[in-house]
């Protein structure tokens, strides 16, 4: 190797090292010292930990309380997903009409996206709450549904999961929105002129031009709100404290792992086995989305 290129090797080097000394102080760190946690047991009193050996990754994998918080997690994923995605692009493609007034209907869809998850949540909560809440005091909403006065949306084991939900898509709304938007303004005007002179009416061009050039934004979205629902914790925090109880309808992966008064208390080495395999789930399920569904995206020119 001439020495021109080893010094262009060095350069290179200490141009990258401050990027690698910050990725593996706050990722690679972080990540490994959880995998070495996750095989420990300690304890809530002492804070002493002792090796439990690796085998602890499968025991918590089989463990009945993990498997039901996967079930309840992914039912929220299956409530979430495909609602926020339908309502994105449902609005966006309302907010695309060049018509008098829509800015003002952009800025109102797009607002949520400076709303945080504890906000939300409470304005929910505000909304939900049995003898205070404005939905539960409306005389036709409770005669219809009774359930929300008596015990409460949140308070019931059959609905406290699609409650929560409903927060956290309308919490995550403006940011499908604002992805879908930005993807309808990139799709040439002349595809739909095209389709358009060969005939093709408002529906065929939706679902023959529009989707398919929407799909790169539709595969992002989803991977991106996939992972936030298999990440949520505030909505259940805030809003049911992962009950009613007890059942725990509302206990998530993420709520066993870190919510008060679960049954791992504080065992930090539980929380980071839970931790870990909720991080090689999503990891998986992210490749299987862009396996399964990549081949299927057009990317335009």
């Amino acid at each position: 190797m001439s020495s021109r290129k080893r010094r262009d090797l060095g350069t290179a080097a200490m141009m990258l090292l401050p990027s690698l000394a910050i990725l593996s102080a706050f990722v690679l760190y972080p990540l490994g010292r959880a995998v070495w946690m996750g095989q420990q047991r300690c304890s809530a009193v002492t804070k002493v930990c002792r090796s439990s050996g690796w085998g602890q990754y499968l025991d918590v994998l089989q463990s009945s309380q993990f498997q039901n918080a996967l079930v309840v997690t992914v039912k929220f994923v299956l409530l979430t997903v495909p609602v926020g995605l339908f309502l994105g692009v449902v609005l966006a493609v309302l907010a695309d009409k060049a018509i008098r007034g829509i800015g003002f209907f952009r800025t109102v869809f797009t607002s949520t996206i400076a709303t945080s998850v504890a906000v939300a949540s409470l304005m929910w909560l505000f909304l939900l709450q049995p003898s205070i809440g404005v939905l539960t005091n409306v005389p036709f909403l409770v005669k219809l549904f009774p359930v929300i006065k008596n015990p409460g949306l949140l308070q019931d084991s059959g609905t406290a999961l699609s409650a929560a939900a409903a927060s956290s898509v309308w919490a995550n709304l403006g940011f499908t929105f604002v992805l879908v938007t930005a993807g309808l303004q990139s799709i040439p005007r002349d595809l739909y002129e095209s389709a358009f002179v060969d005939g093709a009416g408002g529906f065929r061009r939706f679902t023959n031009v529009t989707l398919p050039m929407l799909s790169p934004v539709l595969l992002f979205s989803s991977v991106v709100l996939t992972s936030r629902a298999f990440q949520a914790y505030g909505e259940f925090d805030l809003l049911t404290g992962g009950g009613p109880k007890p059942q725990f309808s509302t206990t998530t992966v993420t709520y066993l792992a870190y919510g008060t008064g679960t049954s791992i208390g504080g065992d930090d080495g539980l929380k980071s086995t839970i931790a870990i395999l909720l991080f090689v789930i999503l990891l998986i399920l992210s490749a299987a989305q862009f396996r399964g569904f990549g081949k299927r995206v057009e990317y335009g020119n």
